[in-house]
């Protein structure tokens, strides 16, 4: 079960009461959910067997009146949009066809799933998708039993579809259905290959429905989508598989006639005509699925007649769905990629409602990304790489400029570090940008293929702390904990925008080996991001300002709420000091030793990452092998403030760090004592 600390809700008592109330009743956050106009059919689907209860000849008209009800709440309550646009006709078809919950339906990624909580229930408490307490933005196993399995990240629904195919076959259950919906370039994730091949070789009663959009969050890029392009744009092939899917009965068949059962002798005969048609062997087929496609995502009616057929085929299956991302709104049809998550926008237009930026500060990301594209006019080394997310983490901006020195290799994290290695290895400086929370994915490769060859790899992890409306999929809690142990890594989290620019200027001077750099989503601080560069001292810390009764110490940016404690502190006449540690690793034992003289009643230690195995547990170990060395040595109390021992949930950052007691006020409680 996923927690967080109170005050919040645990998601499985607060989702059944939200279920219950009437729409008058429902409030969250203090505010109540108004109901949003969705239509006339879609008002009447309050469960699934209503949806199937429809004649086929409604799902048109429902899937425009869903496409409309999505648009229009998403205006008001940002989400992630095209992704859930494109799925609209494929999600309906989907539950009309199959028996969900008991057959198991998957996401991948879960974020093209809206249209699915839509219909299972949660029609709504849709206005409260990724607010605090409201319904999470990604399909969740305690939030609905619709929800086969969580899917925050990508690659994983057919790993975890053949998992469940093959307990079911152990409980002797061979009627159920598992389907994984692939899509949105999850199918370049190294996992979906190692599931392919395995589940190719089973008698697993899976099916994978391939949607293929030509894009992830940015552009489809690698061999995969060459390949699909080529299936789907060959006429030649297209020819062939109509005659092919004819000579089976096409949409007359009668899913337990004899020409669906002899399906196998028309797969065999037909995989060296059809490898003849593509240039090449189709490359499920040669993983030992049975393939059908490509066919039109958005029209209903075959979707269903394609998807009844294939319920009566056993064993491994993919269909091949061609979508458009952001189908329905002209926008984001046409800018899939900023549509994306697109924030507020108007929902009869279209165009997004910006906010005036006139003074702001830059967002951390851009100014990694215009820093890159300024050390690399000046370093021919440097070169940059993204697992897929040029845009999120402002990559593009060395894309646009210098094409040839900018690298997205997909959704691979584990390529993307094992990549840099190589390009390390042979001389150049690789800064590898990789979320925080999709870091977790390549911890072996950093540990294996960097650190322990002591290759100098700049690992930015964007994304670092608690990321607000994304969740506990997406936040950046475990960074500063898992990679402490890791020999071979310095580890620093800059305070502000000046600092990162320093970090990422010092990180690539030569000798200093494998670097990581943890930054939060979100804005800076200063408006003046472009300050020179400057060499820092690495592994030193700095006082920021100067105290006698308390000391407060943090990493990364976090350390603004706690320089503004420290000076809140000291106006009311307790004297606090404040220590930016700068460098977790390694950590400045000289700066520890002065704070233990300074004879300090009492010590905070303040970070965004998990307590246990932080920065609080890095200065606990310190003073504990001080103390060991100095028996007679007085060490003050010391309180960690930190993430908890738990999964925090979705919300706003401020709300979060609210429960998780990092905010302003718990520093504060903390110092005070």
């Amino acid at each position: 079960m996923i927690t967080c600390p109170q005050p919040s809700l645990p998601q499985d008592a607060l989702f059944p009461v939200l279920l219950t109330m009437s729409t008058e009743e429902k409030t969250l956050d203090n505010a109540v959910i108004e109901p949003h106009a969705t239509g006339v059919i879609l008002d009447s689907i309050n469960s699934i067997e209503d949806l199937r209860r429809l004649p086929t000849s409604d799902l048109r008209q429902l899937a425009t009146e869903l496409r409309h009800y999505i648009i229009e709440t998403l205006s008001h309550h940002p989400g992630h949009l095209a992704s859930s646009l494109g799925t609209v006709e494929l999600t309906l078809a989907l539950h009309y066809v199959f028996n969900t919950p008991d057959d198991k339906l998957i996401w991948d990624v879960g974020h093209q799933a809206y249209a699915h909580k839509i219909i299972t229930g949660r029609r709504d408490l849709f206005p409260t998708i990724r607010t605090y307490g409201g319904l999470s933005g990604f399909p969740r196993m305690d939030e609905s039993p619709f929800d086969a399995f969580g899917t925050g990240h990508s690659s994983t629904s057919i790993s975890a579809a053949l998992g469940m195919a093959t307990a079911s076959t152990l409980q002797g259950n061979t009627r159920r259905q598992h389907i994984a919906v692939i899509g949105d370039g999850s199918m370049t994730g190294g996992e979906a290959f190692e599931a392919l091949n395995n589940a190719g070789v089973s008698r697993a009663n899976i099916l994978v429905v391939l949607n293929d959009n030509g894009i992830s969050i940015d552009k489809a890029v690698g061999g995969l989508n060459r390949h699909l392009t080529r299936i789907t744009a060959s006429p030649e092939y297209n020819r062939l598989k109509e005659k092919v899917w004819r000579r089976l009965g096409g949409d007359r068949t009668d899913p337990q006639s004899r020409k669906v059962k002899s399906l196998n002798f028309f797969q065999r005969i037909t995989f060296m005509a059809k490898t003849a048609a593509l240039g090449a062997p189709n490359l499920f087929e040669s993983l030992g699925f049975r393939y059908f496609g490509p066919i039109d995502g958005h029209n209903i009616d075959e979707l269903v007649e394609v998807l009844t057929q294939l319920k009566a085929i056993k064993g491994p299956k993919l269909l091949h769905v061609v979508t458009k991302k952001g189908k329905g709104l002209r926008t984001a049809e046409k800018h899939p990629v900023t549509y994306h998550a697109p924030g507020l926008f108007d929902a009869e237009t279209g165009v997004q409602i910006k906010k005036h930026n006139d003074g702001q500060p830059l967002k951390y990301q851009d100014v990694f990304g215009h820093t890159i594209v300024e050390l690399a006019k000046h370093n021919p080394t440097i070169v940059g790489i993204t697992p897929a997310m040029p845009t999120g983490c402002s990559l593009n901006i060395m894309m646009e400029q210098m094409p040839n020195r900018a690298f997205d290799v997909g959704i691979a994290e584990q390529h993307a570090v094992t990549f840099a290695a190589g390009l390390a290895a042979q001389g150049m400086t690789p800064f590898c940008n990789i979320y925080s929370s999709f870091m977790q994915r390549a911890y072996d490769q950093v540990i294996h293929d960097v650190a322990l060859q002591c290759l100098p790899v700049i690992l930015c992890l964007d994304r670092a702390g608690l990321v607000g409306d994304d969740g506990p999929t997406h936040h950046g809690a475990f960074d500063l904990a898992c990679l402490r142990p890791v020999p071979h890594l310095t580890i620093c989290a800059p305070m502000d925008e000046h600092e990162l620019r320093n970090m990422m200027y010092t990180a690539q001077l030569p000798g200093q080996g494998a670097v990581v750099i943890r930054y939060p989503r979100g804005l800076s601080i200063h408006p003046d991001w472009r300050n020179p560069f400057e060499a820092l001292p690495v592994g030193k810390g700095r006082c920021l300002l100067e105290g006698s009764e308390v000391a407060i110490l943090s990493i990364g940016h976090i350390g603004n709420e706690a320089l503004a404690a420290a000076q809140q502190l000291q106006a009311e006449g307790l004297s606090a000091a404040m220590y930016d540690m700068r460098y977790l690793k390694p950590i400045d034992t000289e700066l520890l030793d002065t704070i233990l003289q300074q004879g300090f009643r009492r010590i905070v230690t303040v970070e965004d990452g998990v307590k246990k195995g932080g920065l609080g547990s890095a200065v606990l170990e310190y003073f504990a092998s001080v103390k060991s060395a100095k028996p007679l040595l007085t060490i003050p109390p010391v309180t960690v403030l930190g993430l908890p021992d738990s999964f925090v949930t979705h919300g706003a950052v401020p709300q979060l760090h609210t429960d998780c007691r990092i905010d302003l006020l718990s520093i504060l409680a903390a110092a005070r004592g």
